[in-house]
């Protein structure tokens, strides 16, 4: 909401300065969002008129002007060389005299008015457009003035150019203050300064025509008033003092019945319509739409109504959406002769989230879906009719005012205990009396208790807690004490046996991943191709079309992230992301949440793509792939144990996907994006991704105590011929289940597979290197022990995985 200071003052004008009174709207819950001036500093401009213009001697676009300055021109008019379109004789114009100081221009310095020459001709000052008075970007001209303004005024007295505007961020319960009258019966209740408020009487009634008008929706339109101008001039100009009001309030000027209708909508709140009457058919409806219904807008676009949609109607067609916009079909025009003006009250819930669904918004809709106040339709009608009448002429019918279904206003009943203790601070009931006095509402008392009967412009006072909000926010919150907390404040005390989710942050951060926060809701497509989800969450009220769904993986919105860094030629991409999912799944593991059979766990998801290593000399560049991103998980989770088994995942590639298994349960899933997304999602090589729970990845070992070793271990070295089918991990777990304890660690160092058959490996065979640690803790290791050990080892290989000793 903008506005004018000296609009606001016109209404209420209280002894404080602009700085005092936007810090007071601000404390009182009207956030003023933006002060800035209206016009720029300059000075030594006034007004002149152009007495005499003749051709330049020497420059076909340039003018010499006689300009009249008043008092500024003690030795007659003064000479000013001039190449504006519009510099003619009669006119009255801003003039810059010498030594003025104009506004700085692109480089940030001020304009000084020096006597100089130009052509050869002296020019004693400056004629100015509104663009180089910084006041709009108009630069098609001088700026013309009234022709009544005084000659030698000071130009920013004379267009009131010492104003600032107020920018408010306005709560959506605040509907009250969608006006300048509401903002000023604000600042009233606020300081005490009484409203210049004036009765607005009724226009004089000239013909007796009317034009029907049937509610068949009373669930849609509780009250709509309405009257015919006859005779209405609408070529007629739009006074420069509402041309002005209304571009302080970020409006242009359309038409002179268009302005009217604007500025009794930011002046009381009020949106309205005017009818161009002959293009309606017959009389009006006001109902719900019906399916098969279009209409062509005022903004040109052309809309589908149905059931839920309120129009206004006439015997042909719908020609208005009801509380939103009017229709192009009836809107008025230079043709126009007779209108019929209309204002109702819309019932708010009738109005709330139809713009969205033609994806546009009104200033209209902005205040009809937070209420407007439903007993003023007939007042506003009559100050519109006036102004029209002021301005475009025409002849006033009579008011038809239809109440089918008016708001109720229930009495909220507010306890003055009740308030102190929801305050903070003691309160009494002469203080909530006089708050409510102020505001205007309407109350009775009983002991350490008060009723109010809210008025009709007050949508917001539902209940009780709205009454205590009423209380402090006119008392003022700056005169809450400063009172410490009771509760203490008590760290929190992480178990040893968990790390929060900003370690592991910083795990991966150590890992050369970079964080990415992504939104929650993704294309539907994501979810059918990357998580094989075929029934994905539908979002009710999507941000955008393409947002439709929740995520049940994090995998699409890191490849999305990744295609992004691609389009601007990022190379090298490791990013990871720890945010919830959303599954159909009533059940629920710890740390999750779950609505309504929603499951929403937390996971921790990555991807690399590019080259494994920064570019550097000492390396030679080669594609991350599977192992890279092996080793940043078994880094990620040590010291625990992780277990790598091959998987079959929608995303993932088929030979190149693992689950991975830490204490005996799955943790997620690590592999590299299947050839067929990497194809649909256009990118130019294969990413590797992980995604894991995150409750699994954040619990740790809590370190144990063990002896250290008295005796030194022994080493032996085994080359075993196993399949191409046999895995390391089930060698290894093989070798290492030594019923004796011996074996305390495996590690692999080698891998054979000769290019052509050998004597001692057959077709589909392998030979591995294994390194054996062996070492008991009480005793030492004697010869006889360890070959033992080792030949146990090499047969519960042979038996487990049929491996055999190689030579």
């Amino acid at each position: 909401m903008q506005f004018p200071e000296s609009w606001l003052r016109a209404f209420c004008n209280p002894p404080i300065g602009t700085t005092e009174l936007a810090d007071l709207l601000t404390m009182a819950g009207l956030e003023v969002e933006e002060l800035r001036p209206f016009a720029p500093a300059f000075t030594g401009v006034v007004v002149g008129e152009i007495v005499e213009a003749e051709q330049h001697p020497n420059a076909d676009r340039l003018r010499v002007c006689r300009v009249d300055a008043g008092p500024h021109s003690k030795d007659g008019p003064l000479q000013i060389v001039c190449g504006a379109p519009n510099a003619r004789v009669g006119i009255r114009v801003p003039l810059a005299l010498v030594g003025a100081e104009l506004p700085p221009g692109d480089d940030g310095k001020p304009f000084r008015i020096a006597l100089g020459k130009l052509r050869g001709v002296e020019s004693q000052g400056m004629l100015c457009s509104a663009r180089e008075l910084k006041l709009s970007d108009d630069h098609g001209g001088l700026l013309e003035l009234a022709a009544d303004a005084p000659l030698g005024a000071d130009i920013r007295a004379h267009l009131a150019l010492d104003d600032t505007l107020f920018t408010l961020k306005l709560t959506p319960n605040l509907a009250h203050c969608l006006s300048v009258h509401g903002i000023a019966r604000e600042v009233s209740a606020l300081t005490g300064t009484p409203m210049a408020v004036e009765a607005i009487p009724p226009v004089p009634v000239r013909h007796d025509q009317r034009l029907p008008v049937r509610i068949e929706a009373p669930d849609l339109c509780g009250r709509f008033s309405g009257r015919i101008v006859r005779n209405v001039d609408t070529r007629a100009k739009t006074p420069a003092w509402m041309v002005e009001r209304l571009a302080r309030c970020g409006q242009r000027s359309v038409t002179a019945l268009v302005d009217i209708s604007n500025y009794v909508m930011f002046e009381f709140g009020r949106p309205s319509h005017i009818f161009d009457l002959d293009k309606i058919h017959e009389h009006l409806e006001v109902r719900w739409g019906r399916p098969g219904e279009s209409l062509k807008l005022l903004n040109g676009t052309t809309v589908e109504v149905d059931a839920q949609v309120g129009v206004i109607a006439d015997a042909q067609a719908v020609e208005s959406l009801a509380g939103i916009m009017g229709g192009d079909a009836t809107a008025v025009s230079d043709d126009t002769r007779h209108v019929y003006v209309e204002a109702a009250f819309w019932w708010p819930q009738a109005i709330a989230g139809r713009s969205r669904r033609f994806n546009f918004s009104t200033d209209a809709g902005h205040r009809f879906e937070r209420g407007v106040d439903p007993a003023q339709t007939v007042e506003h009608i009559e100050r519109i009719t006036q102004l029209i009448i002021d301005i475009c002429g025409g002849e006033a019918g009579p008011m038809d005012d239809q109440q089918v279904r008016m708001p109720e206003r229930p009495p909220v009943a507010m306890r003055v205990a009740r308030a102190a203790k929801v305050i903070g601070m003691p309160v009494t009931q002469a203080d909530c009396a006089q708050v409510f006095q102020r505001l205007g509402l309407s109350f009775t008392e009983e002991p350490g208790r008060l009723v109010v009967t809210p008025p009709s412009w007050r949508f917001d006072l539902q209940i009780e807690e709205d009454l205590i909000e009423e209380v402090i926010r006119i008392i003022g919150y700056d005169k809450l004490p400063l009172t410490a907390p009771v509760a203490p404040v008590t760290a929190r005390t992480r178990v040893e046996s968990q790390r929060g989710a900003f370690a592991v942050r910083h795990a991966l951060a150590g890992l050369d991943y970079q964080e990415t926060i992504n939104f929650s809701f993704v294309e539907a497509r994501w979810e059918h191709e990357l998580a094989g989800n075929a029934d994905p969450i539908q979002v009710l009220n999507p941000i955008a079309a393409p947002l439709s769904v929740m995520r049940s993986s994090l995998i699409g919105s890191l490849v999305q992230v990744l295609r992004h860094n691609l389009a601007r030629k990022t190379h090298r991409v490791r990013v990871f992301e720890i945010g919830r999912v959303a599954r159909r799944d009533a059940s629920v593991v710890a740390g999750d949440i779950s609505v309504d059979g929603v499951s929403q766990p937390m996971r921790v998801g990555g991807l690399a793509y590019g080259s494994a290593d920064p570019a550097q000399w000492g390396l030679r560049e080669r594609q991350v792939d599977f192992f890279d991103l092996k080793g940043d998980l078994e880094a990620l989770l040590a010291p625990r144990q992780v277990r790598f088994e091959p998987v079959q995942h929608p995303a993932l590639h088929p030979g190149r996907c693992a689950q991975l298994w830490v204490d005996g349960q799955p943790a997620g899933v690590v592999g590299e994006l299947h050839p067929r997304w990497r194809q649909g999602y256009e990118l130019p090589h294969a990413p590797v991704v992980f995604e894991l729970d995150l409750g699994v990845v954040c619990l740790r070992d809590v370190p144990a105590f063990q002896p250290i070793a008295r005796h030194q271990p022994s080493w032996r070295d085994l080359a075993l011929v196993v399949g191409e089918a046999t895995t390391h991990d089930a060698l290894t777990a093989a070798l290492r289940d030594d019923p004796m304890g011996l074996v305390r660690d495996t590690t692999l160092f080698d891998v054979y597979r000769p290019a052509s058959a050998v004597a001692d490996l057959g077709a589909g065979e392998r030979s591995l290197a294994v390194r054996l640690e062996l070492l008991d803790l009480e005793a030492t290791l004697t010869d006889e022990r360890i070959e033992a050990a080792v030949a146990a080892a090499i047969d519960r290989a042979k038996t487990r995985v049929g491996a055999r000793l190689r030579g």
